[in-house]
């Protein structure tokens, strides 16, 4: 029987790559998005390209939408065997400078990078444990540990989200269950980000190097951590691996 992926903040950079490296091998993918229009036109482009996808639209960052997104994508697809957080940030929501950090500049990043993967793992977590199986699988950045002032307040919430999934992944040994971050140093293919450095790079600061990377290669460093369950996290796109 095929297995289902539910991508939670599907994007056009990391949920498009992983949905079709998941789809390849077979599985069916749960699409959920903020934007009822986008996602089910992501979960037709999927279709099209046969791969068995349906959208699912919530707000990831809404408990009560959460819940009834997993009812849905049950209902339709049977259970959730992998999940990947791939929600990410608006780069408009990033603030100057780390001096100018105060308490709502970190509202949008802790809800997207925190409080988001908490309601996924915690709405999943114990059915995976029950039994014996399952795949959590999320999304960080670099900002959390190289020196990048503009992207501070993401930085502060990729940093605690690193140490929950940590903690994590300690209570979840000898479950069954693998919890796996990849930390993603390079800016993602097709990405909203991405289309804002190309058309907004008076944004960024002008000596700023950017790595890329094509949402194809991160969804195969997926595939591969769910295959090979070795490692909480991997890093792609840092300096270190060119």
């Amino acid at each position: 029987m095929s297995k289902t992926i539910a991508i939670f903040g599907y994007g056009p950079g990391l949920g498009v790559g992983t949905a079709r490296r998941f789809g390849r091998e077979g599985f069916r993918v749960a699409v959920i998005g903020r934007k009822p229009d986008k996602a089910r036109r992501h979960a037709d482009d999927l279709v099209a390209e046969g791969i068995e996808a349906a959208a699912f639209p919530a707000d990831v960052t809404d408990e009560t939408q959460v819940h009834a997104a997993i009812e849905r994508i049950t209902a339709t697809f049977g259970r959730i065997d992998v999940a990947m957080h791939g929600a990410a940030g608006d780069p408009v929501d990033r603030i100057p400078s780390t001096l100018a950090v105060d308490v709502p500049a970190l509202s949008i990043p802790l809800a997207l990078k925190l409080y988001s993967p908490i309601l996924m793992t915690r709405a999943l977590a114990p059915a995976m444990i029950e039994r014996g199986e399952g795949t959590l699988l999320y999304s960080s950045g670099a900002s959390d540990r190289l020196p990048m002032p503009f992207l501070s307040n993401f930085g502060v919430a990729l940093a605690a989200q690193r140490g929950y999934l940590r903690q994590l992944a300690v209570e979840l040994e000898g479950t069954g269950v693998y919890a796996g971050l990849l930390d993603i140093g390079a800016l993602i293919g097709g990405s909203k980000a991405e289309q804002l450095v190309d058309e907004h790079p008076e944004l960024f600061p002008a000596d700023l190097e950017i790595t890329r990377m094509g949402n194809d290669e991160l969804g195969e460093h997926y595939w591969r951590m769910y295959t090979e369950r070795d490692r909480v996290e991997v890093e792609v796109g840092f300096p270190e691996h060119g």
